[in-house]
C-alpha cells in the first residue's frame, strides 16, 4: 500500500510563514490602491473603508502638479540605458569567463563576485570624491555610470554560469567555417543565451527602477530626479499640505510598472535562473 508523505513541523510552519508574508503584502497592496482613489477627508475619517467615490483626479494630480510623470520618464530613461549597458557588457564579459581558456581566468571571475560582497557603505565617500572630481555629479550620465559599474558584478555571475551549459558545438562548426570570436558571440552564442539575457534584463531593471541611495546621494537639481528620489519629495510636500491620498496615487504609479513586468514575465525570470544553477 502506498504510503503518504507528511510534511514535517518544519516545512508545514515555513509554510505558513510564507503564506502569511504573501497575504500580508497582498492586503497592504490592495489598501495602498484603493486608498488611492480617496478624498483626504474619507482616509481621515476611515482607514479601511472603500471610497464612496473614485476619485482619479489624485493620479492627475500626482502626475501633473506633483511632478510624477516627469520623474517616471527620468526613470524609465535611466533604468532603459543602464539595463542595456549592464548586459552587453555582463554578456561579453561573462561569455569571455565562461567559454575562453586564459591566465588568471578564475581569479577574475572570483574578483567579480566580490563585487556583490562589499557593501555600498563601505566605498560611498572615495566613490562620491571621485565622481565629483570627474564631474559626474548631478547628472543623468553620472547616475547611470554608476548604476551599469555596480549592476555588473551580479549579471556577469549569473551569465557566466549561463554560458557554460550551451553546448560546444556550434560554436566549434563556426570555428571550422571560419567565423571570427567576435561573429561567433554575436551571431551564435547570445542568440542561445536568450533566457540568461532576459533574467538579467529584468533584474537590473527593477534594481535600477527602485534604485534611492545614490540618486538621493547624486542628484541635487529637481529636474533630474528619478521616481524614488521624486516620491521622498512628493512626501515631504504632501505631509506638509496633509493631501496624504495623493501621495497614495503616486506611490502607485511608481509599484504599478513593476508589478506589470513581474507578472508578464514572472516564467522567464524562473527559467533563466533555474537553468544557470542546475546546470551551471
Amino acid at each position: 500500500m502506498a504510503m503518504t508523505h507528511t510534511p514535517g513541523p518544519l516545512k508545514a510552519i515555513t509554510v505558513l510563514l510564507l503564506g502569511f508574508y504573501c497575504v500580508s503584502s497582498a492586503v497592504s497592496l490592495a489598501w495602498v490602491l484603493y486608498t488611492s482613489f480617496k478624498s483626504n477627508a474619507e482616509f481621515f475619517a476611515s482607514t479601511w473603508a472603500l471610497p464612496s467615490t473614485w476619485r482619479w483626479s489624485n493620479y492627475a494630480y500626482a502626475w501633473a502638479n506633483a511632478e510624477i510623470g516627469h520623474y517616471f520618464f527620468n526613470t524609465l530613461y535611466i533604468s532603459v540605458v543602464s539595463t542595456a549597458g549592464i548586459v552587453l557588457l555582463a554578456a561579453m564579459a561573462a561569455y569571455v569567463l565562461a567559454r575562453i581558456v586564459f591566465p588568471f581566468r578564475q581569479f577574475l571571475f572570483y574578483l567579480f563576485l566580490a563585487g556583490m560582497m562589499v557593501p555600498g557603505m563601505l566605498y560611498l565617500f572615495p566613490l562620491f570624491v571621485q565622481m565629483r572630481n570627474m564631474h559626474l555629479t548631478n547628472s543623468h550620465f553620472g547616475l547611470i555610470t554608476l548604476y551599469i559599474v555596480t549592476g555588473l558584478p551580479f549579471s556577469i555571475f549569473v551569465l557566466t554560469g549561463f554560458f557554460r551549459t550551451l553546448p560546444t558545438e556550434m560554436e566549434e562548426a563556426a570555428l571550422i567555417d571560419g567565423a571570427s570570436p567576435w561573429r561567433m558571440f554575436w551571431t551564435i552564442m547570445l542568440p542561445l543565451a536568450k533566457p540568461g539575457l532576459i533574467t538579467v534584463s529584468i533584474f537590473s531593471f527593477i534594481n535600477t527602477w527602485n534604485e534611492f541611495f545614490w540618486s538621493l546621494i547624486l542628484l541635487r537639481s529637481g529636474k533630474l530626479y528619478t521616481l524614488a528620489r521624486g516620491l521622498q519629495t512628493l512626501f515631504w510636500n504632501m505631509s506638509t499640505e496633509s493631501r496624504w491620498t495623493e501621495l497614495f496615487a503616486g506611490l502607485v504609479i511608481v509599484m504599478l510598472p513593476l508589478i506589470v513586468v513581474f507578472i508578464l514575465l514572472q516564467d522567464r525570470i524562473t527559467e533563466g535562473l533555474t537553468v544557470g544553477a542546475v546546470k551551471g
